[in-house]
């Protein structure tokens, strides 16, 4: 444990932020599999509004901190390749 008050301070905003970021990245997950499910019954319309709420929660991850852009860019590109391929 700390010895002062801010390495306490600190200890404690990071796990407060650990704990908002594990959330928002099970949210984020959760979208995903959301819009693979719509992907695999072939719904090609709701798998559209799907990648786009996706798209949304990537971009917010990246301003948020919670994903690099580069990692967020390459998510959101297989993300769409997956919905093109069944077009």
């Amino acid at each position: 444990m700390a010895k002062s008050k801010t390495p306490a301070k600190r200890a404690r905003k990071a796990e407060e932020n650990r704990i908002r970021n594990k959330a928002y990245k099970s949210r984020l997950k959760t979208s995903v599999k959301k819009y693979e499910a719509s992907l695999k019954a072939e719904d090609v319309e709701t798998a559209g509004q799907k990648l786009l709420q996706v798209t949304s929660l990537i971009d917010r991850s990246i301003g948020k901190g919670i994903l690099h852009k580069n990692t967020a860019a390459r998510k959101k590109s297989a993300l769409a390749k997956k919905l093109n391929a069944l077009n």
